[in-house]
């Protein structure tokens, strides 16, 4: 072991050699190479956990680069997950770093997390929070989950030796959860919580302090309020893989998603209508003959407004919302509905590049 490091740390009676050598023997994988993913990176791999995953089918892009600290303007267009192993063995070579240029779905979760000790949610996607949940629930694996919004964040620890689940503390999913593209986010924000996730795990494999199972840490970066809340395992309901593969194979397949540009090709159609389920004032705006705008959270009772047969085309701003507005569409039988992958910025991109006439 390379004890020179690692001085700082090992001096320090609750770590020692002894919990040197477990963090050096731990797995860890942190799922999604964004802001969260790219703030507690640099300090697992300092710390020495002796292996860790990436997994995202992610590019950078330059509006990442305001949160997404370790990637440099250089490597916009690259992969988030090759740049961000790239880094970690500069910062520590003597570590295993794997990356995975992939995204998590129901066919490669369950042997993934089998290779590791820990995952780390750092995602900003419910269908993929609740399939990490699962999938741990499954394997027998905890997570450390953590999210951001506006200018608050939160942390948690689920499934730790059978512990609350994630289904514990949020039973069904939420209309209202947005990501940074919808709703805006300091880069600081994303660090902060990310070192938090870090720590959790980081005491985890070390077995010190008090972690953060049945417990949900709420920080406000503008008053620097921290709260914790208390929350019991209420889902007791057990899931085997047969179970688990049905249950995701299914949500999968009932998400569809279609491409911007495929999107954008029959806007002429008269049987085809986008429908945009953002607020009035958001940006940019997407201008076509037959779009209809009805904010998210007015669909339901507006239904009536839409042609139940027609086959609709749904946006948001990055590609959230928009799924959520698919459940309640074909909840409604209105079984031709589609989200459009990246959204409202997805369409202007193309739009802007005047390769599509809306006319």
């Amino acid at each position: 072991m390379e004890t020179a490091r690692y001085n700082r740390q090992i001096i320090l009676p609750e770590v020692g050699i002894n919990g040197q050598q477990k963090l050096q023997q731990a797995k860890v994988l942190i799922i999604g190479a964004g802001g969260l993913g790219t703030a507690v990176l640099p300090y697992l791999a300092a710390a020495g956990i002796g292996e860790i995953g990436i997994i995202d089918d992610d590019r950078i892009e330059v509006t990442n680069l305001q949160r997404q600290v370790i990637y440099k303007s250089s490597s916009v267009g690259k992969s988030k997950v090759l740049e961000a192993k790239a880094m970690a063995l500069e910062l520590n070579p003597s570590i295993k770093i794997n990356a995975f240029i992939e995204k998590l779905d129901s066919k490669n979760v369950i042997p993934l997390f089998e290779q590791y000790d820990i995952m780390v949610d750092a995602t900003d996607n419910l269908n993929t929070k609740y399939l990490i949940n699962d999938a741990c629930c499954v394997t027998n694996k905890p997570f450390v989950y953590g999210s951001i919004y506006k200018f608050e964040g939160q942390v948690s620890i689920f499934n730790y030796e059978n512990g609350p689940t994630y289904r514990c503390l949020f039973p069904e999913e939420s209309a209202q959860v947005g990501n940074c593209n919808d709703a805006g986010v300091m880069g600081i924000s994303v660090g902060i919580i990310g070192m938090f996730q870090a720590n959790e795990v980081l005491k985890m494999v070390l077995g010190i302090g008090e972690l953060l199972s049945g417990k949900l840490l709420v920080y406000n970066m503008l008053n620097n309020e921290q709260q914790k809340f208390d929350f019991s395992k209420t889902d007791t309901n057990t899931i085997d893989r047969v179970a688990f593969e049905n249950k995701h194979a299914f949500v999968e397949a009932s998400t569809i998603e279609i491409d911007a540009a495929f999107a954008l090709e029959q806007m002429h159609h008269p049987e085809v209508v986008f429908l945009d389920v953002r607020n009035a004032e958001e940006y940019p705006k997407i201008t076509i003959k037959n779009g209809i705008q009805i904010p998210l959270d007015r669909l339901e009772s507006e239904l009536h407004l839409l042609n139940v047969t027609a086959s609709m085309f749904v946006f948001c701003q990055s590609g959230i919302r928009s799924k959520k507005a698919i459940e309640i569409l074909r909840n409604n039988n209105f079984m031709n509905a589609r989200s459009i992958a990246g959204g409202a910025i997805a369409l202007d991109k193309i739009l802007h590049k005047g390769t599509v006439s809306v006319s």
